[in-house]
């Protein structure tokens, strides 16, 4: 094993006045990024630190992350996946009142409502939300499911349904619906729900027809291949959607349905290179359920936002939500759009870095700068600064620029608040104004107070269990 340092080398933390001296005498010097634990958190890292549960449970939850599956098995409407009733809709994020939703989360439960033909005009639809008159909403993952930005779904939306049969567990995610004007963004207008008749009467049919027609599909080796192939997951799914089309192409092509209707699926999906989003997601979803529930474990089991409130849950503490108020993304903005139009963060889609790809494995993705914002030197940075706060690898998603070497995997409570590193994030930013649409992409932290308030929890039962 290469040894650290040589004899002309110094190692050095905190500070950077020692290693600048140091460098200053021709001596190299190993600058190593550490920090004191976040204020007030130390009497709760002390406990969890000292649990003699931790290290198995939490290789345990590593052991089973690894070992989970994500085969595409079915594509049907949300009515028959999910048992979606009329007047019941999921969204993303922890739990979100009509008071307290964000405008893209507000536009988006209003274009749902249109969808569903439960109102004529969009003012008829906030109305009936407003009063919660024969509707209710619910986050996702308490069906198993995940949605992008504002994920909110509708009985008539059509579903991916992805299958673990390792740890026998399913998820689902929506149908992507492109950029801009969209639905997830909060957009609602006559376009944006054509737009989802047209995918719920011709585009879910022809998915279904393929994903019935043989052997399931493989997500996760897709996203392996994908790594690979310069897409992180989250904001770049390029490769990854082609390689998904090459995959059910044949049988589309085979559907008998008309020409013309299969085209325009095609078309719809080859141009839209975050298609493959939506099949990354339930996949991550079904990487991290399978960590969930271990007694002693730190590991993050989601992290999700709903553009009020960011949430995290973690394996040691089951299906409560500890949530802090979002922070809004910095990046690159499209337009005239600048930072005085963007929401708070939002979505499911934080899943993908829960799982260990996205903004934690931004080194395998460096044209993802570009859309994002940064610089190649600063993505694989942030990579490298991931392995300190996860419990292992992932080598099914290896990452070529770093030899290979698998992506950081299972983020770590106990180290998030040691080190006062958050996860990164890479993520799309919507309008704050409802019906806006997308305004720009960038990224992001979780705020810290979601982890100190979790490691407060697991400090709380190890004291009762161990």
């Amino acid at each position: 094993m290469k040894p650290l340092t040589t004899p002309e080398s110094v190692v050095t933390a905190g500070a950077s006045l020692l290693a600048d001296a140091v460098e200053q005498q021709g001596v190299e010097a190993l600058r190593v990024d550490w920090r004191p634990p976040v204020e007030g958190a130390a009497a709760s890292v002390a406990t969890v630190m000292g649990d003699r549960r931790r290290k198995a449970a939490n290789a345990a939850a590593l052991e089973r992350m690894l070992a989970a599956e994500a085969k595409l098995v079915d594509v049907r409407p949300a009515s028959e996946a999910l048992g979606l009733k009329p007047g019941e809709f999921l969204h993303a994020g922890p739990p979100v009142d009509w008071d307290r939703a964000s405008g893209p989360m507000r536009g988006a439960l209003v274009g749902a409502v249109l969808l569903e033909g439960l109102a004529a005009t969009p003012e008829d639809a906030e109305h009936l939300l407003s009063r919660g008159d024969g509707v209710s909403w619910e986050p996702c993952h308490h069906r198993g499911a995940v949605g992008p930005m504002a994920g909110v779904v509708s009985p008539s939306m059509w579903m991916f349904e992805l299958r673990d049969e390792v740890h026998d567990t399913t998820s689902w995610c929506s149908l992507n619906e492109g950029l801009g004007k969209v639905l997830r963004y909060g957009a609602y207008s006559s376009e944006v729900v054509d737009r989802l008749r047209w995918m719920n009467a011709v585009l879910g049919p022809l998915l279904q027809q393929a994903a019935r027609a043989g052997e399931p599909i493989d997500v996760k080796a897709i996203i392996a291949q994908m790594v690979q192939m310069g897409d992180e997951g989250h904001n770049r799914n390029r490769a990854g959607t082609l390689m998904f089309l090459r995959e059910v192409l044949p049988a589309m092509i085979d559907s008998g349905r008309p020409s013309a209707e299969v085209a325009e699926a095609v078309r719809f999906v080859s141009g839209n290179d975050h298609f493959f989003l939506n099949l990354v997601m339930p996949a991550c979803k079904l990487q991290t359920t399978a960590a969930a529930g271990i007694p002693g474990s730190t590991v993050v089991t989601v992290m999700a936002r709903n553009g009020t409130d960011f949430g995290i849950q973690t394996s040691g503490t089951g299906d409560r939500w500890f949530t802090a108020p979002a922070h809004t993304p910095e990046g690159l903005y499209l337009g005239d759009f600048g930072p005085e139009d963007a929401n708070p963060d939002i979505g499911d889609s934080a899943i993908t870095e829960t799982a260990g790809i996205g903004g934690l494995a931004m080194a395998t993705a460096p044209a993802i700068v570009r859309f994002v914002g940064g610089s190649v030197p600063d993505a694989l940075a942030t990579t490298q600064r991931m392995y300190d706060i996860t419990v292992g690898e992932n080598p099914s998603f290896a990452i070529p620029i770093l030899e290979f070497r698998g992506a950081p995997t299972g983020i770590d409570v106990t180290s998030v608040v040691r080190s006062g590193v958050l996860p990164q994030i890479n993520t799309g930013m919507a309008g704050r104004v409802a019906g806006t649409g997308q305004v720009g992409a960038g990224l992001v932290t979780p705020p810290m107070e979601c982890f100190t308030q979790a490691l407060t929890e697991l400090a709380s039962r190890t004291s009762r269990e161990a």
